[in-house]
């Protein structure tokens, strides 16, 4: 046998919710962990430690895992956490990028990079296996991989289902295993990862220049709609974030819009949400200049001076003409 097992009801009720945080707290990256179901707790868990590489088979209620900016500062293992989903839901913010997950999805996250994952489901029971594994490992450039984070991967064919298949098979077996075995099966893990993580690299790398462009595109103005509120957010800061040159990004984006710059694109973009904001009636007593801040643009004069010249009224007019046309 490999491995270690935890089951929640050989624990004491009161005490199950901090044993299983204190648990996951051995094997993952700091991580604020909350669960609307702790004073009732219920989980399993397989921890199968097969050398540098873990592999932990998981079933549990509903929990939130909380990374922030603050933990990633203080303590980062180096390393990446990639989970196979079996049965649930789970919502994930990682990367820039948000993505739900279902049954035979994996996704891959970064503990340099804070995130936010959940079950969406308040009371469905979760259940997966990750698996852990320092990045210095993966034989695989880190600014490619990052491509791959905080967004579903194929596991139900090609390498994807032998390494689906590989992970619940060593779940199943782990009681017939022997210890010797666990370094052999870390590095079949390892590969299987490497072979999958590189086959999808390489499809993208072999897009059509035009389409690899659209891809690109789709992605900065997602990540620039994430990120309105941020007065910081330039172009520079763009193409640090896509690991791109800022001349590319230029380029790129007046392909795709038409010859619109990064800047008047970002601009307009935060005039129209400032704009819906102002429009809703639940936000009718909320000040004008804590709009316009929210969305990226806190010097009031610079942001009503842009709204005239964009829609013909100044942010206050706008807002009194459209609550009269509610009436």
């Amino acid at each position: 046998m490999i491995g270690t097992v935890f089951r929640s009801e050989d624990v004491p009720a009161e005490d199950r919710f901090d044993f299983w945080r204190e648990l996951l707290g051995r094997t993952r990256s700091p991580t604020d962990i909350s669960s609307a179901h702790a004073a009732d707790f219920w989980a399993e868990h397989r921890l199968l430690e097969l050398g540098p590489v873990t592999v932990g088979a998981i079933a549990c209620l509903p929990t939130r895992y909380l990374r922030g900016p603050r933990q990633v500062r203080q303590s980062d293992p180096e390393a990446y956490h990639l989970t196979l989903l079996l049965d649930g839901g789970l919502t994930l913010d990682h990367a820039d990028r948000r993505d739900i997950f279902g049954p035979g999805d994996l996704h891959l996250a970064d503990s340099s990079q804070p995130f936010d994952l959940w079950q969406p489901h308040a009371s469905a029971v979760v259940k997966g296996v990750g698996v852990d594994f320092p990045k210095a490992l993966l034989p695989l450039p880190p600014h490619r991989v990052r491509e791959l984070l905080g967004r579903g991967l194929p596991a139900q064919d090609g390498i994807g289902a032998l390494l689906a298949d590989f992970l619940t098979g060593l779940e199943r077996q782990a009681d017939t295993l022997r210890p010797s075995d666990a370094p052999r099966l870390g590095t079949v893990v390892l590969d299987l990862v490497t072979a999958l993580f590189a086959q999808l690299l390489e499809a993208e790398a072999a897009l059509e220049p035009e389409a690899r462009q659209r891809t690109t595109a789709e992605q900065i103005r997602a990540f620039i709609h994430r990120n309105l509120h941020d007065p910081e957010l330039t172009p520079r800061t763009i193409a640090a974030a896509h690991y791109i040159s800022v001349s590319y990004l230029h380029r790129i984006f007046q392909q795709q819009t038409q010859g619109e710059t990064v800047a008047a694109w970002i601009r307009s973009q935060r005039l129209e949400a400032a704009r819906r904001d102002l429009a809703d009636p639940a936000q009718r007593t909320t000040p004008i200049h804590a709009i316009a801040a929210r969305r990226g643009l806190p010097r009031a004069s610079d942001f009503t001076r842009a709204f005239r010249a964009e829609y013909g009224l100044s942010p206050r007019e706008y807002r009194l003409r459209t609550a009269t046309e509610r009436e």
